[in-house]
């Protein structure tokens, strides 16, 4: 497979603050890659910077081997689709109206969506199962109804990579796994791209095929699950006290935080 990402000593600041210092890493082309971490640990800003939200300079990010500065705004939105962390509603568009936005990079000046543009937006409703919110308003939606649209959205575009910051974040463990559970099947089976923020490092351990772990800017460790959670980098990056063995489901670490309590 290609390089869907190659990342060559990335760093940004805001001010005299340096949040990513000196980052550099690829992404290989159908993986399900995950950066996990502590919160300030520069996870959205690189995420951001991934997305072309925040710019970079001198050739620091290369999508598919090309300069992602080279992107027009509607080129990249055909390759990348970005689900931030914090989404803003907005104006109060019903969630049908929200979810074919994302065909607007494949649609002409003038936004009139074609049979396949509704096809697809359909599609991307029932795969995140919204379709029953299709004509309610995105601000009389809880959190997690508005994650899933958004996430519908995202799939509209039709993408080659799909980011997501922390998309599980306000799901319960149901739609939680129904979320990984969509990427690992778009990943299967479209040969989608799925990198991804998450601050629950046993999804993280069951679903992604390499992990990057980031410490104050830095890169704290990187590779497959298993080289990646162990108790010696978790308690560095973390600062607290956890037990890591095999999950009992498969061959991936299982990490357990060790109360106070338990360390009397």
């Amino acid at each position: 497979m290609k390089t869907a990402f190659a990342i060559d000593h990335l760093s940004h600041a805001f001010g005299i603050h340096a949040v990513l210092k000196n980052l550099s890493f690829s992404i290989t082309g159908g993986d399900f890659f995950i950066i996990i971490g502590p919160n300030g640990s520069g996870k959205t800003t690189l995420m951001k910077l991934m997305a072309g939200v925040l710019k970079t300079g001198a050739d620091r990010i290369r999508i598919f081997e090309r300069d992602i500065r080279h992107f027009s705004y509607k080129s990249l939105a055909r390759r990348i689709a970005y689900v931030p962390q914090q989404l803003e509603v907005g104006f109060p568009f019903t969630v049908e109206e929200a979810v074919m936005m994302g065909r607007a990079p494949h649609q002409n000046v003038l936004g009139i969506p074609q049979d396949r543009d509704i096809e697809i937006t359909r599609q991307a409703m029932a795969i995140t199962e919204v379709t029953h919110l299709a004509d309610r308003k995105l601000d009389q939606l809880s959190g997690g109804e508005q994650q899933r649209v958004f996430i519908a959205r995202a799939l509209c575009q039709e993408p080659e990579i799909i980011l997501l910051d922390e998309p599980t974040a306000s799901l319960d463990i149901s739609h939680q796994i129904r979320v990984m559970d969509l990427m690992e099947k778009l990943k299967i089976e479209k040969k989608v791209t799925v990198v991804m923020v998450s601050h629950d490092v046993n999804l993280a351990a069951m679903y992604g095929d390499r992990l990057l772990l980031l410490r104050s800017g830095e890169i704290a460790s990187l590779g497959l699950p298993h080289e990646v959670l162990t108790f010696q980098n978790l308690e560095a990056t973390y600062g607290c006290k956890v037990l890591v063995d095999e999950n009992p489901l498969g061959k991936s670490p299982r990490v357990t935080p060790v109360p106070r309590k338990f360390l009397v």
